[in-house]
């Protein structure tokens, strides 16, 4: 049931990153259970996009955190203990805010609040702690993959004409690909940009178009790209690049919160969500 809301280098499959071998073993190990699979009735508004022009999507483009997945914490306890592993300092990340923010941002904004130099080296010191711990932690918390992500990935895949599947995230690579690869997700996406590309969120999403349009032999007009997120950074990216946006509560902001900026869609989560719905 909709609601009106209120108007005013060509990646071919998303591969590991060299340098980091090691965790090319790493096997799905989560629990994917749906986390959301006693929610009540899902309640879905939609917002109508203000472009005349609609088009086929082609490109959909998922962020990580919140919107796909749920690691029972294991991303910020990587992040305090990669801190306190590389320079003795405990609880780095205690006051520090992630959602919707760059790993690498995150990571500059915890070295400057307790003096600790951002250097390029201190940086690569710091992500190679993070993503060794982020591996062992997700063995050890209980997350999952978010109720109705895979059956609307299935129904991506089922539609006439399917888009390409890509993701758009503040993670670094290698961490978007460990945290994707223990829930069993990591080989669906076909390109992506990432926090190793740009700290900007927003530069983040112009990379991920451009790349999505390589992948697709040609340039991709705002409207054939469809952006799935649960923050309002996500919605600005989104916008950034003109792209269509679909917003889903799943990561813990509020409906009231995102509805603000304007989503075309707003969703609980993915359960009842039709893919042509927002697609065509």
């Amino acid at each position: 049931m909709f609601q009106q809301l209120p108007h005013s280098d060509r990646p071919d499959m998303l591969n590991h990153v060299q340098g980091h071998e090691r965790f090319l073993g790493i096997h799905a190990r989560g629990n994917t259970e749906n986390l959301h699979a006693q929610q009540a009735e899902i309640t879905i508004a939609f917002c109508p996009p203000s472009r005349l022009a609609v088009r086929v999507v082609r490109l959909v483009l998922f962020d990580i955190d919140g919107t796909l997945i749920h690691t029972g914490g294991a991303g910020v306890m990587a992040f305090g203990r990669a801190f306190e592993t590389e320079f003795r300092i405990v609880n780095g990340a205690a006051r520090i805010k992630f959602s919707g923010r760059t790993d690498t941002g995150i990571a500059r904004e915890m070295f400057l609040q307790h003096g600790v130099e951002p250097s390029r080296e201190n940086l690569r010191r710091f992500f190679d702690s993070y993503v060794f711990w982020l591996d062992y932690l997700l063995t050890q918390t209980r997350g999952g993959v978010f109720a109705g992500v895979w059956e609307f990935i299935h129904q991506l895949h089922a539609l006439p004409q399917p888009p390409a599947i890509g993701l758009l995230t503040g993670n670094i690579r290698l961490g978007a690909e460990i945290k994707l690869r223990h829930f069993e997700l990591w080989e669906i996406f076909q390109t992506g940009a990432f926090a190793d590309d740009q700290e900007d969120r927003n530069q983040i999403a112009a990379t991920a178009r451009q790349r999505g349009s390589q992948l697709l032999n040609g340039s991709l007009r705002g409207e054939q790209i469809l952006v799935i997120g649960d923050t309002p950074r996500d919605i600005q990216c989104a916008r950034h690049i003109a792209a269509k946006m679909l917003a889903v509560t799943t990561g813990g902001a509020k409906s009231e919160e995102l509805k603000e900026y304007r989503p075309d869609w707003l969703v609980e989560d993915l359960t009842k969500l039709k893919a042509e719905e927002v697609c065509s």
